[in-house]
């Protein structure tokens, strides 16, 4: 048996920033922080300032907590917002300061893999199993043999189409007919439907009525619509007192619901189970196989 190692892996992501520490076999700590990196992207090509900021003081501090913790391997990676902004070099300099690792950048492909074998575990009968990751700016779509990466999420919905709240039934009908067409030229299928990270999460914690723990629970079509339409009557301010939501998800909720439930039907699945093993888990498998 190979010695225990201990491994630190952050998810630099369009919304959320996200860090794992684990030695492969229990989690000694997973926290995510919202920090909106991503807000504005897809009109400026850049990531703000202001967003960089926000997001640089929460990775000092998750640097900090993999020093303390005695991470022996770390890595980084970043996803979307990444993946389109023109300053990325210069965020991923002060990332580096940060962590003590750059990030990767990873492809929508790469993306995907990792959430498969995240929300998977390993298993190998996976046949027939569909996985979606609905992240801030892309969504990964994934079975055992294929994966697809669709240029949408919820802040790059919310900043297109899902700016006001409430949200006219206008709105609404546009946003769908969008994300409809994004997801039309979509083949993969499964027969069993995984959603995983922090929109499929949320709306887990929503429908349950503010639990904590949602790994496992299972999300029918009809509360997807249910939740399409509740978060869409409500204000920001009101969306942020639902229990179950962080309110500083409540911006872009709505717009994660609409995504949601776009793929469901895409799928013509009833039911979706959750997830709370995803992207991160996938990826510090990876690191752990060096070993």
């Amino acid at each position: 048996m190979g010695a225990v190692v201990k491994v630190g892996v952050v998810d630099i992501g369009t919304n959320s920033m996200r860090m794992l520490i684990t030695d492969g076999d229990s989690w000694e700590e997973r926290t995510v922080e919202v920090t909106g990196l991503g807000a504005g992207v897809d009109a400026t090509g850049s990531l703000s300032p202001e967003a960089m900021d926000r997001t640089m003081e929460v990775l000092g501090r998750y640097g900090e907590r993999m020093d303390r913790a005695g991470v022996e391997r770390r890595l980084a990676i970043a996803t979307s917002a990444s993946r389109d902004a023109a300053n990325r070099d210069v965020f991923f300099d002060g990332v580096e300061a940060a962590l003590g690792v750059r990030p990767t950048l990873l492809s929508g492909d790469q993306e995907a893999r990792y959430a498969f074998d995240g929300a998977t575990g390993g298993v190998a009968l996976t046949d027939g199993l569909f996985v979606s990751d609905i992240g801030g700016g892309s969504t990964e779509l994934v079975t055992k043999a294929d994966q697809v990466s669709v240029d949408i999420g919820s802040v790059r919905l919310t900043d297109r189409l899902l700016p006001e709240r409430p949200a006219s039934g206008e709105q609404l009908e546009a946003a769908t007919r969008h994300v409809e067409e994004l997801f039309s030229g979509v083949t993969l299928t499964g027969v069993t439907h995984v959603g995983v990270a922090g929109t499929w999460t949320t709306l887990a914690a929503m429908v349950g009525g503010g639990r904590e723990t949602v790994d496992g629970s299972v999300l029918t079509s009809a509360e997807l619509e249910e939740a399409v339409q509740r978060l869409g009557s409500l204000t920001i301010e009101e969306t942020a007192a639902v229990p179950g939501i962080d309110p500083a998800r409540a911006p872009v909720i709505l717009a994660g619901a609409v995504i949601a439930r776009a793929v469901a039907s895409h799928l013509g699945v009833g039911e979706t189970k959750v997830s709370e093993r995803d992207t991160l888990d996938g990826a510090a498998t990876a690191l752990l196989d060096l070993r």
